[in-house]
């Protein structure tokens, strides 16, 4: 909601500065969305009036008009709006004006037409966000008069009100919450509540949904502009000025935060009653659409027909026009919900209902009816009747309660004094009963029907003590890091590294079914006393058969390529030992999509795995052949000279079942206890300012022997220029009978480098021969020249 800082200063004072009331409110749960600034403050910009209009003599939709701007002289404007006529005053721009955005107003020719300036609409002075025509001023403006002594400059708070917050649905509300923070004196409305009597001409047959109503009839009403003032007051916080009567329903509501609702009482026929509406019954509103109806909507209603939606819009065929000499002023208390769920049905909200569904002060309604009896009878003459008629009872205000002092200080964690607590609640209107030192009792005011708890006063208590004075406390402790933080933090690396290599995360059971006992990766199981089913019978001892009916899952799917892991615990014989595992799985293509070059598709193999492997960061890996039943190609993975794990093709045994119609990649490694060893910390390396120097070595080596252990010969000299050695080119089986027997041909690509200068051939020569040497008295190889 917008409010006015100059409407917000009759009733309070100000602190100086906006940012600090800003701050103020905000610290206090009343956020500030949005600060702007209004006003028409420009010069050249003045009052003129239009005394004569014509059509454009070259265009249908302009039309030239002679206005008065009180210089003396008449002045000619070509104009685009039809919403004057002649007779009415509107802002003129001045040649020399210059209007927002830069826009500069000079004279010129419309279509052949002279236009000694521009009449400007609201939206062209920044006075609205959109117009429709000019901005028609009120009647009361003087000719010739700065268009800023009309809108003088005023600050606009974007205000965020919560939803219990209602009482703050007003610039009387609001200022009364600054005065309450700011401790600055409020004044006081001098409204008096008017006599009243139950008629029957108001009748409620739906008291339920509408607990009190109240019309008051006023005669001699005339219907016109309203006064600057007003028009000002409704212009600055974003509402249009429609005419006299309807601007003073909107400007006590938002005043006071009681919507208002003035019929034409010639259009209405017999008396008033507030009744459901029948199912199906449609209703014309203000807005000029007609609305269907159901039986739990609440209408306003005469003798014939509906004349309002209950709390939402009134009426087409009874609203007031320049013809009403008589009005009936409709002020009411509605049931919050049922309005709520009528503008919500019907698409229709209205600021009548955003008020309404919130709940509005019931100690406001016959002061709020008054103050828009007496600003009628200043405003458009009229002569009220002396009685307001009603019906139905006002809803009880809030019972009141106890404050006890010490569970303020307990709950806030600081020290309160008792008169301190006592001047801020009487500062938010509160009335105090009576107490003791240790406990107090208080009055709720109507306007706060969100107060119902101990702890809401104490949350008042709080807002203007300031929650910044509150000193915070520590009740966390310190931690030293433990062995689970570090597994913790490991296996999500490991779990990184996986899905970045495109690997999905499996979860399985810990429990296998009886058909995994036996033999393959079911073997020594501990079996379970009591299982639940028969495929939970088990401990699993491998992650193996998990993952396997995964993939039985995904193929079964459709699925072409299927990568998947698992770390979790697996159990073994006798008493079901804990280990921490991780599995990977791989089968079908490379790549799931067909390649963009048309290529064939390459399958998934034995290199993936290894690959794969080698990311989890578990320091240098070794495999090594060996053989087991449930593999058709199986390596024993070492790390150093232990153990960790497997990791081969996995057997059609177990392949088959799973329905895999492509070979199944299979490792399943056990996860270190000791996490500091697999924490690698990360150096930077500048980038190399001087060249490599490459040298190829080609060798037929017995079968028998290793990469690994060419690799380790190659490097375990410590040659200092040495910085790189790569395999290229492996040629082994069957078709390398030329390479003499029981031999593989190999071919590495050593790299040469000194990060202080540039090598010269004869250093990398003479250490490329020393490294050829080592190859021959280490391993016994044949070097290919």
């Amino acid at each position: 909601m917008k409010f006015s800082l100059n409407w917000l200063g009759e009733f309070v004072e100000l602190p100086n500065d906006t940012a600090t009331l800003a701050e103020l409110l905000t610290l206090a749960g009343v956020e500030i969305e949005g600060i702007e600034k209004r006003g028409a403050n420009f010069e050249h910009v003045v009052v003129a009036q239009i005394n004569a209009s014509t059509e454009h003599p070259n265009a249908d939709r302009l039309s030239v008009c002679q206005v008065d701007d009180g210089s003396g002289q008449p002045r000619q404007i070509v104009c685009g709006a039809k919403n004057y006529k002649v007779g009415d005053k509107v802002p003129l721009a001045l040649p020399g004006a210059v209007l927002p955005n830069d826009f500069k107003i000079k004279a010129s020719k419309l279509r052949g037409v002279e236009s000694q300036g521009m009449l400007c609409s609201a939206k062209e002075l920044a006075l609205a966000e959109d117009s429709a025509g000019l901005l028609i001023l009120s009647p009361e403006a003087k000719i010739g008069a700065p268009i800023g002594e009309l809108f003088p400059n005023d600050t606009i708070l974007d205000v965020e009100i919560t939803p219990n917050r209602a009482d703050l649905l007003s610039h009387y509300g609001l200022a009364r919450e600054i005065a309450a923070l700011t401790q600055k004196p409020l004044r006081k409305l001098e409204i008096a509540e008017p006599a009243t009597r139950e008629r029957a001409e108001v009748q409620i047959s739906a008291p339920n949904e509408c607990p009190f109503y109240s019309a008051r009839r006023i005669e001699n009403v005339t219907v016109g502009s309203s006064p600057a003032w007003l028009r000002a007051k409704l212009e600055a916080v974003g509402l249009r000025s429609v005419n006299n009567v309807v601007d003073i329903t909107n400007f006590v509501m938002l005043e006071l935060g009681q919507p208002l609702h003035a019929f034409d009482a010639a259009k209405l026929t017999g008396g008033i009653n507030v009744r459901l509406a029948r199912p199906n019954e449609k209703f014309l509103a203000l807005d000029g659409r007609t609305y269907q109806l159901d039986e739990k909507m609440l209408l306003i209603a005469d003798a014939e027909r509906a004349v309002g939606i209950g709390g939402v819009m009134g009426g087409d065929e009874s609203g007031v026009t320049e013809a009403t000499r008589a009005i009936v002023l409709e002020s009411a208390y509605f049931q919050p919900s049922n309005i709520r769920r009528t503008a919500r049905e019907l698409n229709l909200p209205s600021d009548a209902s955003y008020r309404f569904e919130r709940g509005v002060d019931p100690g406001m309604i016959l002061r709020a009816s008054a103050r828009a009896t007496q600003l009628l009878q200043e405003i458009a003459g009229g002569a009220p009747a002396n009685e307001t008629v009603v019906a139905g009872i006002l809803p009880a205000p809030p019972t009141g309660f106890s404050l006890r002092y010490a569970r303020c200080s307990q709950l806030l964690g600081t020290a309160v004094l008792p008169s301190e607590a006592d001047r801020i609640l009487e500062g938010f209107g509160l009335e105090k009963l009576g107490g003791t030192i240790e406990q107090a009792t208080w009055k709720i005011p109507s306007y706060r029907a969100d107060l119902r708890r101990e702890v809401d006063l104490i949350e008042e208590v709080v807002r203007v003590f300031g929650i910044n004075r509150i000193e915070g406390s520590n009740r966390s402790c310190f931690s030293a890091v433990s062995s689970a933080d570090r597994r913790y933090d490991f296996e999500s690396k490991l779990r990184q590294r996986l899905a970045a290599r495109g690997f999905c995360e499996a979860r399985t059971s810990a429990l296998v079914g009886r058909e995994s006992l036996g033999g393959g990766f079911g073997e020594g199981a501990v079996e379970l006393r009591n299982p639940l089913s028969e495929d939970h019978v088990a401990l699993r001892p491998s992650l193996v058969p998990g993952l396997l009916g995964a993939l039985e899952r995904n193929v079964r799917a459709g699925a072409k390529s299927v990568r998947l892991f698992e770390i979790g615990r697996a159990f073994f014989p006798p008493d079901g030992a804990e280990a921490r595992r991780v599995a990977l799985l791989l089968s079908g293509q490379a790549e799931s999509q067909a390649n963009w070059r048309g290529g064939r598709a390459r399958p998934l193999d034995l290199f993936d795995l290894k690959g794969a492997l080698e990311a989890l960061g578990l320091g240098s890996l070794r495999l090594e052949r060996s053989e087991s039943p449930n593999f058709a190609l199986v390596t024993n993975v070492f790390s150093e000279k232990r153990q960790i794990g497997v990791a081969g093709q996995v057997s059609s045994a177990h392949a088959a079942p799973a329905g895999a119609t492509a070979p199944v990649f299979l490792a399943e490694l056990n996860l270190p206890n000791d996490f500091e060893i697999t924490t690698q910390t990360r150096r930077f390396q500048d980038l190399q300012r001087f060249p490599s120097i490459t040298r190829d070595i080609a060798l037929f080596a017995p079968e028998s022997i290793t990469h690994a252990a060419i690799l380790s010969s190659l490097t375990s000299g410590s040659e200092p220029l040495l910085v790189e050695v790569e395999l290229f080119d492996l040629f082994s089986g069957k078709g390398s009978a030329d390479s003499g027997g029981d031999r593989k041909s190999l071919a590495y690509s050593l790299t040469y480098r000194d990060k202080n200068r540039t090598l010269t051939s004869d250093e990398v020569n003479a250490a490329h021969d020393r490294i050829r040497e080592r190859l021959r008295s280490e391993l016994g190889v044949e070097l290919r020249e």
